[in-house]
């Protein structure tokens, strides 16, 4: 069984003991009443694990708690790891972060936008600009989610097939042609809108690798890593390991068996933004290579200037993302969050208010886990539910308050 062992004493690392009890307590009320089954909490300084803490069941009905190896759906948490798996190929020089995305996806060498009509009818204009790979990285391509249920381009993506999953018999490939055969929501570039993007950007490792994604991703990130319980569904062997899934209902949570158990077989498509499953031990590795600028051991991932370029905010002009974001889903607020590549990046703490350092990056998932960077002040730290969908409970922004205000350095 991995462990989650915390090498650090918190009071060594700036942290008031008694005061990150109160994380225990806040979360634990959840459980008691209900409106999660189960939760845990990492949070290391320097990479060094100085806290953890978990309660409830990682399934309820069956009596079984919540462990260190529990392994949960991390969905958009997905986003990174692929983007962190497509800079190792930018670092080889095999694309540049402006090419236009067109001299290797056929369908968007000449993408159209959107400018009115019903779904069944749409009328749409030539892109002035083309679809770069930072655009997909930004979420600025125009591209979108069907479960977004917003703009007349999301409906076309349902009516295709893609709401919250994909057509039963699609793979990456055709998944990648549906959404680049739709209509853009806006010139590439203008506008940001949570999207399909980082599958997309998946679809281009296999391209530009030669590989398929879950084999690329296997190779340059998690095996040299040590993140073994991280893949894109959970092997019969560690099923009992894995976390039942919820859904919000009266202020209880309820089990949701039909889609928990796509979580048990190999997906048809390779989702590159929100397929994988992991366990908190994988994600605070992955975590810690970030913070020390792409290496962890003897393992180097990424350089450091490829890690602070991936980091930075790429919103034009320096913007957040209640500038530029249309009215659609996001795992964060707008105000004082900035974009980077697959990463919020925190540009203005006081107008975002919170505790967060600037220039604090990460990003969550639709089962309400999260994760959060602060290179300041050395702090990573990660959340795990799952409880369907993110933002039914601001679990993300009261963690937040409760890990700063035990921070006393």
């Amino acid at each position: 069984m991995t462990t989650l062992e915390v090498r650090r004493d918190p009071t060594e690392a700036g942290f008031d003991p008694r005061r990150l009890e109160r994380i225990r307590t806040h979360f634990d009320a959840y459980v008691e009443d209900r409106r999660l089954a189960g939760w845990l909490v990492t949070l290391a300084r320097e990479g060094d694990l100085v806290w953890t803490g978990r309660g409830g069941h990682r399934h309820r009905e069956q009596d079984l708690p919540v462990t260190d190896d529990t392994i949960w759906r991390i969905y958009s948490m997905t986003k990174p790891l692929t983007t962190v798996a497509a800079l190792t190929l930018y670092e080889e020089g095999l694309f540049d972060l402006t090419d236009d995305v067109g001299r290797w996806i056929d369908e968007l060498r000449e993408p159209r936008v959107y400018v009115g009509g019903p779904p069944t009818a749409p009328q749409s204009v030539p892109a002035v600009e083309p679809v770069r790979v930072h655009h997909l990285l930004t979420h600025m391509s125009g591209l979108t989610y069907g479960f977004n249920y917003m703009h007349p381009v999301d409906a076309i993506y349902r009516a295709k097939g893609y709401d919250f999953g994909y057509p039963r018999d699609a793979d990456l490939e055709r998944a990648v042609h549906d959404w680049c055969t739709s209509p853009l929501l806006f010139q590439p570039g203008s506008r940001w809108n949570y999207s399909v993007a980082t599958d997309v950007l998946g679809r281009l490792i296999e391209l530009w690798s030669g590989q398929p994604l879950d084999e690329f991703l296997r190779e340059r990130v998690l095996d040299p890593l040590g993140m073994a319980d991280t893949d894109w569904f959970c092997p019969e062997d560690n099923q009992d390991r894995l976390a039942m899934l919820y859904v919000p209902n009266e202020g209880d949570s309820l089990p949701f068996a039909d889609l928990a158990r796509g979580a048990q077989h190999r997906p048809g498509v390779l989702g590159g933004g929100g397929g994988l499953v992991s366990s908190a031990h994988d994600y605070q590795r992955f975590m810690t290579m970030l913070l020390r600028g792409g290496v962890l051991d003897d393992a180097r991932i990424l350089s450091p200037r490829t890690v602070a370029l991936m980091t930075a905010n790429h919103l034009p002009g320096g913007v957040d993302l209640a500038a530029v974001a249309m009215d659609s889903f996001a795992e964060v607020d707008f105000a004082g969050i900035g974009f980077g590549l697959g990463v919020s990046v925190v540009t203005d703490p006081r107008r975002n208010k919170s505790l967060v350092s600037e220039g604090t990056y990460g990003w969550g998932g639709a089962a309400s886990t999260a994760f959060w960077v602060d290179p300041v002040r050395a702090v990573s730290v990660a959340f795990y539910t799952q409880l369907l969908p993110s933002g039914t409970y601001p679990l993300r922004r009261e963690l937040q308050q409760l890990v700063y205000q035990a921070m006393v350095d």
